[in-house]
């Protein structure tokens, strides 16, 4: 349910959420060594063509960019306000390699084998992009440089660091992090932090 622009930065803050001082970083793992002569970002699962799509990285850092100024809502309680994210909207992207009409989630891949699902719907929302560039300025390594997606509206571990591929599926299956104990939908007005408080309907079967 996408939530109302509010007016003040407090009126912002989803439940049980804090502005803290600074930037705090928070990832798993270590940073991964960008090589752009093999980057490569894969769009694959239910495409379609039923074909998977390949882009270099000259080819990705070429598409037509978009800018949005969102919060970021860490699980941890700690939210950002007021970013400016620059990037390939997650709409160019599926207008470039349509998912088949019966893809209703994806799974965002990372470098090491991390993973976040979301919601076809979430995916689709206007402000989800492919991010590039933070606050006007090439992202940094430890924030997910070169290509970081972002999800607003959702708790941050959504907004998978080091993309390497976009899967369309077909049918609903759990993240990294969600297969370890945290909530499948990951809505931050709704506190949906941990796996047991999902709702029928909300998870995988």
């Amino acid at each position: 349910m996408e939530q109302p622009e509010p007016a003040g930065e407090d009126a912002r803050l989803p439940p049980g959420q804090y502005v803290p001082r600074g930037h705090p970083v928070i990832h798993y793992g270590r940073v991964p060594t960008f090589r752009p002569a093999s980057w490569r970002l894969q769009v694959m699962g239910a495409t379609a063509s039923g074909e998977p799509h390949s882009f270099t990285w000259p080819q990705f850092s070429e598409l037509p960019r978009t800018s949005v100024i969102a919060d970021f809502h860490c699980v941890t309680k700690f939210s950002i306000m007021g970013n400016e994210w620059c990037g390939v909207s997650a709409a160019t992207l599926m207008e470039l390699v349509p998912p088949a009409p019966e893809v209703r989630h994806v799974m965002i891949w990372a470098e090491y084998g991390y993973s976040a699902n979301v919601r076809m719907s979430d995916f689709a929302h206007d402000h989800t992009l492919f991010a590039l560039e933070l606050d006007e300025k090439p992202i940094a390594p430890e924030r997910g440089f070169p290509v970081r997606a972002v999800v607003p509206h959702l708790y941050a571990w959504k907004s998978v660091k080091w993309v390497r591929a976009v899967e369309y599926l077909v049918e609903d299956r759990r993240g990294f992090w969600e297969e370890r104990g945290y909530h499948n939908v990951a809505d931050p007005w709704r506190e949906q932090r941990y796996s047991y408080q999902e709702e029928p309907g909300e998870g995988p079967p």
